[in-house]
């Protein structure tokens, strides 16, 4: 990356003028110290570094600090300048030029880490009940738990995804009961579902299953004896439309993990075992109390209650550890800002157990507010919702995709559909769908034939320029696109600290910036002209963005990337 060939080079220089005695009295410089930023001002230069924090072991004056230092640096074509205590950096052409041919060498392979210290890693997220559709937070988490799992790939990491499925509560025996009702009404019972119930939450009494208390009836007779089975058949139809949907959203999981499998294996009471072995298990009003708060957590917990019945803690713990059991180095959960408190009892409990805590990760995030005609809709499965499945319907899979992953995961985000269904620039998907499908057009417009007959370029030429892209060519233009080549080299840090800061709303912010900055080169300079070789320059810079777009689109987000609009 530029930068940091830019802070090596200071550093490197900042030993040299030690060694020569120019900095004071300053023996050693710890490197790392310094950081690279932008320059307020971007006359100043393309990076810039504050070397005033040298001077406290220096003992002179920042900007004689700035100037020694300069004196060391090996520049090339680079420029280098002094201002105060800032050391100014402005990239020359060669770094420039070599960007974008390494661009068209590595291609899809571009801004993809080497040298980086990888990890298998199961990335857990979305696990919800299969008591109903999915709502509109369920798809948050699969749009950036995919997100997070195809920049994590690309970064160089093995990922796992993997789907827990929440069917061994009480929650499955409330969804065949709420189904018997749907059933008795399709019959032409007079029936409706309690409402001191509904209160309690002992029934779903959403529309969602009234097509699956049809379909059961196509295939059987009236309602059976056991309510078991009514919860078995209403479980697989949710999950099948869950998995149906999540397809169409693009989310592909490797494995969905069935908590009753968990429990029929015995691994849940192995752990408790375990933990009671240890001694770290006590009782008190006749529950099974774990003793989390001896590894962090703010009070101890109940993981057996006294009737017998675990809590929902006991199957989480007994599911981590059988992660780390599979080998993973590391598990990575989305969770709801609503589970803040239980990732210390979760990670208590992996410690407890003789496994480092720290291999577990968890990213907890804030909801979704749905924005229809400027107002608020609220969700919920006991009510009529507005599902996911409705919102893909209304806006389609890519405006949901980014939309849904285009906010920090910790910050709250309004959904506004008219503004996802629009086809301007206001619209952020749009936005950056246009810029890739304006790139392809004049890649279409060059081979196109005039009115003399010719084209601009025949397709063995593009195809040349494509194939055999040489570092001079961009030559021409680079004084024209300096800010777009600068912006392209920066993919290479985006998917850096992205990865390692499992971040994927800053994949959004950044396509939509380099779309700001090639809409802004389009309309400031002419791509096809008779210049043949600003021509070839410029349609160098058109594939090259093309390319970043088409890749973070595609491959990270998951959202197409048109070639028409």
């Amino acid at each position: 990356m530029i930068k940091d060939y830019f802070i090596n080079n200071i550093e490197i220089a900042i030993e040299k003028a030690i060694k020569d005695g120019k900095l004071g009295a300053m023996t050693e410089y710890v490197k790392g110290t310094l950081v690279v930023e932008r320059p307020k001002n971007a006359d100043f230069g393309d990076y810039a570094v504050n070397v005033s924090s040298l001077a406290r072991f220096a003992k002179i004056a920042p900007p004689q600090i700035a100037n020694s230092i300069v004196e060391y640096v090996q520049k090339e074509d680079n420029e280098y300048s002094v201002i105060g205590g800032f050391i100014n950096f402005k990239a020359g052409y060669k770094l420039l030029s070599n960007l974008v041919e390494e661009i068209f060498r590595k291609n899809k392979e571009f801004g993809k880490p080497e040298d980086v210290e990888t990890e298998k890693i199961l990335l857990e997220y979305i696990s919800a009940n299969p008591t109903g559709p999915f709502h509109i937070g369920h798809g948050r988490w699969a749009s950036m738990g995919s997100v997070l799992a195809n920049l994590l790939k690309f970064y160089g990491h093995e990922v796992y995804q993997e789907f827990y499925i929440n069917d061994a509560g009480s929650q499955i025996n409330k969804l065949g009961n709420s189904l018997a009702i749907r059933i008795r009404q399709e019959l032409g019972e007079d029936v409706d579902f309690p409402a001191d119930e509904i209160e309690r939450k002992n029934f779903y009494p959403g529309d969602y299953l009234i097509p699956v208390a049809k379909k059961y009836l196509e295939t059987h007779d009236g309602l059976p004896q056991d309510v078991k089975e009514l919860s078995d058949f209403a479980k697989k139809e949710m999950e099948d439309l869950q998995k149906a949907l999540l397809d169409n959203f693009r989310v592909h999981f490797d494995n969905f993990y069935s908590e009753l499998t968990l429990h029929n294996s015995g691994k849940v009471e192995e752990c408790v075992n375990k933990l009671k072995s240890s001694g770290k298990i006590y009782q008190k009003d006749g529950a099974d109390w774990f003793k989390s708060s001896d590894y962090g957590d703010d009070q101890d917990r109940v993981i057996k209650k006294a009737d017998g019945s675990n809590t929902y803690l006991t199957a989480d713990i007994a599911y981590h550890i059988d992660k780390l059991e599979r080998g993973f180095d590391r598990m990575i959960n989305i969770w709801g800002a609503d589970h803040h408190g239980y990732v210390a009892r979760v990670k208590a409990s992996i410690e407890a157990l003789g496994y480092e805590p720290d291999k577990l990760e968890v990213l907890l995030g804030q909801l979704v507010n749905l924005v229809i005609d400027g107002n608020e809709v609220r969700m919920g499965k006991r009510k009529n919702m507005v599902t996911l499945d409705d919102l893909i319907d209304e806006v389609g899979v890519d405006a949901t995709r980014f939309w849904m992953a285009m906010r920090n995961i910790d910050t709250t985000l309004d959904f506004d559909i008219e503004l996802a269904k629009k086809s301007t620039d206001e619209n952020p998907v749009f936005y950056v769908q246009y810029a890739h499908a304006r790139a392809c057009s004049i890649l279409r417009n060059v081979l196109t034939k005039r009115d003399d007959g010719q084209a601009p370029m025949t397709e063995d030429e593009l195809k040349e320029l494509i194939e055999n892209f040489a570092a001079g060519m961009v030559l021409p233009t680079i004084d024209t696109a300096r800010k777009l080549i600068l912006k392209l080299e920066e993919w290479k840090s985006v998917i850096k600290v992205s990865a390692e800061t499992r971040q994927v709303y800053t994949i959004c912010r950044y396509v939509q910036e380099l779309a700001s900055e090639f809409h802004s080169f389009y309309n400031a300079n002419r791509v096809i002209s008779d210049d043949k070789d600003m021509m070839r320059a410029r349609i160098a810079l058109v594939w090259s963005v093309k390319t970043v777009l088409h890749n973070a689109l595609e491959d990270i987000l998951a959202v197409s990337a048109p070639e028409r609009m």
